[in-house]
């Protein structure tokens, strides 16, 4: 059944199987026009059947280990664990569909070295060629080696991978066949898009605190307007769930009620709670009629009411006066 429909199709599906909550979680990954397709799907799809449902999540799924398999262990690799597991026809059926993404991501042997490994073996390149190398690592990766590195070469590396936007596939292969690469053969011929400002900031989220204060206060300096690029994104709203109920009510000293009510109409109902278990009783229901009566707002009013609170949060951060949790290390708040 699920063969008799299109991807985004099966794409919209697959996003009213998975409820509001988990979709709108998906849409932040999604580029405009992506999710612009998608709402239009959605909005068109009248009724689904279970048994479709089911096809597509079941198709997913298939996919997603497909992926897993062909990251830990090569296309051949995987070929074999799906014929396994579903008959050589359904595991070439599901290969077939990932032929645009077949290319595994480059360096993809160096994300299985151990960072201290890997730490001796790139810290003498050039400061680009570990920049192209920690935007191929998951953060945390990234945030052990860069966090190594000598303090003067910290910053240079994390604005080089905040400033890369397209490298150029040969260049890709060349820097690999130094590294002893397995998989150039696989790495796709048009451009590819990686490192930008999202890149660095995941790593800047990751790493400790002292390394990201050295960071950003060079970056300050020598690129102050991709530092506000960066920094602006280093904390979302929604990332007050990391920190604890005495934090929390610290940062809602600071907030005005108006403000408050405007950023939680765009809020999940988990930050919402977050939010409402550290105010007083009579405090929430004059916050919860404000956000009725305000009716629909703008999405830009939220957003701008939600960076003014990261932005106390962080003052706040930097002032010593609460901690955010990373997700890097085991902090202890005092």
């Amino acid at each position: 059944m699920a063969n008799e429909i299109g991807g985004l199709q099966k794409a919209a599906v697959l996003l009213i199987a998975l409820g509001p909550e988990k979709s709108s979680k998906v849409f932040k990954y999604l580029k405009e026009e992506e999710i612009e397709d998608l709402t239009l799907e959605i909005a068109n799809t009248r009724s689904v059947t279970p048994q479709l449902k089911e096809d597509v999540i079941n198709e997913f799924y298939e996919v997603c280990l497909a992926q897993q398999y062909i990251a830990e262990g090569g296309i051949d690799y995987a070929k074999e664990i799906l014929e396994s597991a579903l008959g050589q026809e359904r595991a070439m059926d599901i290969l077939g569909k990932l032929t645009a993404s077949l290319q595994v991501k480059p360096f993809e042997f160096v994300r299985k070295t151990e960072p201290s490994q890997l730490l001796n073996f790139i810290q003498e390149e050039h400061p680009q060629t570990i920049a192209l190398i920690l935007s191929y690592l998951a953060p945390g990766q990234a945030a052990q080696i860069i966090g190594a590195l000598p303090p003067e070469m910290q910053s240079d590396v994390a604005k080089r991978v905040a400033l890369m936007d397209r490298t150029s596939p040969d260049v890709i292969k060349e820097v690999e066949k130094v590294l002893e690469s397995k998989l150039a053969s696989l790495v796709n011929q048009d451009y590819t898009i990686i490192g930008g400002v999202d890149a660095v900031v995941e790593i800047l989220n990751t790493v400790d605190r002292a390394t990201e204060k050295h960071i950003m206060e060079t970056l300050e300096v020598d690129e102050p307007e991709l530092a506000d690029e960066i920094r602006k994104k280093m904390f979302v709203f929604e990332d007050i769930l990391l920190l604890d109920d005495r934090a929390i009510q610290r940062v809602l000293r600071d907030v005005e009620n108006s403000d408050l009510a405007m950023s939680l109409k765009g809020s999940n109902e988990q930050v919402q709670n977050a939010i409402f278990n550290n105010l007083s009783k009579r405090l929430v229901v004059m916050i919860k009629e404000d956000m009725e009566f305000m009716g629909p707002v703008r999405m830009k009013d939220v957003e701008e009411a939600q960076q003014k609170i990261v932005n106390i949060i962080r003052k706040l951060e930097d002032s010593g006066e609460i901690v955010i949790s990373r997700g890097g290390g085991d902090e202890i708040i005092v």
